[in-house]
Formats: structure tokens, sequence, C-alpha cells
């Protein structure tokens, strides 16, 4: 299903660029340490894909499938998110993934996990050149703390490669509350408690 409307977001680009790289700035709010892509060929170039908008053209850093044409994506954010759009950026071949679906908290997702329902699923275009942004169901995407992303099958190609993702939404601190431990008593022990006699006190105000 292609996005009508993908193409107009890079309309004045180039007066805007400055802003709307701005707007993709969530990469810089993943928990890197923990971020994980499963059937990588390289280990660790899954994580090289999520950086600034303004070099989504290096065509040196990218990510490729090693088994079969999936990869699975981890990314837990350091914060809560509201995601509000992604971009997919490949080769004009098949190696460029054909759909694209969205999990949302479910930490360490596996392949497995991939065969229940996602939150939103994209049929993706070819996108040599980083310009179709694929809005996301916002309602659905508003506090996301993990996201996970789920390339099943691209246009083709033996394997999928990707050059570039980009995150658009907004970012805040996550609140931890601390956690206070009660220790109560399932039934008081007599023995436990010295009973005080009570004696009954009268205030005067004067």
């Amino acid at each position: 299903m292609a996005h009508g409307h993908g193409r107009c977001c890079c309309c004045g680009e180039a007066a805007a660029g400055g802003e709307r790289g701005a707007a993709w700035g969530l990469y810089l709010r993943i928990d890197r340490q923990r971020l994980q892509c499963l059937n990588e060929r390289r280990e660790g170039s899954g994580a090289l894909v999520f950086r600034a908008w303004e070099e989504r053209g290096n065509r040196a850093q990218f990510v490729e499938s090693d088994d079969d044409e999936e990869l699975l994506f981890n990314i837990p954010f350091t914060g809560n998110v509201k995601l509000k759009g992604v971009i997919v950026m490949g080769e004009d071949d098949g190696t460029h993934p054909a759909e694209m679906r969205l999990f949302r908290n479910i930490p360490h997702m596996s392949f497995d996990d991939t065969a229940r329902e996602p939150e939103q699923t994209f049929s993706l275009n070819r996108d040599p050149m980083g310009e179709l942004e694929y809005p996301t169901k916002i309602a659905r995407f508003s506090n996301v703390y993990h996201l996970s992303i789920h390339f099943p099958k691209n246009f083709g190609a033996e394997t999928t490669k990707i050059f570039y993702i980009g995150l658009k939404g907004e970012w805040t601190e996550a609140h931890r509350h601390e956690v206070t431990i009660c220790n109560y008593e399932a039934s008081a022990n007599p023995a436990d408690h010295k009973l005080e006699q009570i004696t009954p006190q009268t205030h005067f105000i004067s």
C-alpha cells in the first residue's frame, strides 16, 4: 500500500532541512547498550542505522540480514516516547524491505514472538534517498519505552539491507517510583506486644 502523502514530506527540504532533522532526533534517546538486532550478518551493525537524519546518506553504515531476509530490532529507550513516524532507507533493488511491523513494550522479542498481532503494519516502497515517512497511529504509540521493528520480507532478494531507520516523536524522562517494602504480620502474637494500661486523660483548655 503506497502512502501518497509520503513524498510531499520532503517538499521545501532545502529550506527546512535543519528543522526536519531535529524532528528525527529520537535516535539520541535509544539505550544503545541494550539495543538488539536479530539475524544481522555483522555483529553490532544494526545499531549503526540509527543516526542523525542529516547522516542518512552515509552508505558505509548499514545492516544486512544473515540467514534469510528477516530482521528484528529491539529498541529500548531511555525514557517514554510518543512515536509519530518512521523512515526506512535501503537500496533501490530487491534487498529493500517490503514490509514493516511495529510492536510496543515487548522487551527481548524473538522471531517466535512476531507471530503475535503487531500494533501497526506498513507496506513499504523502495526509498533509496530516505524521503518517505510512514506516520504511526499515535494513540497506539503514545507511551513507548521499548519498540520492536520486524522486517519479515523484502522485494525478492536473499538478504535484506537497510542503511537508515529514522524515528520521529517526543521523548519524556521516565519517572521512577521508589518501591517501599512493608512487612505486615499475618496475625499478631500477644507475647511480642506488651499491653500497656491506658489511662483516660482529660484536657482542660483555659
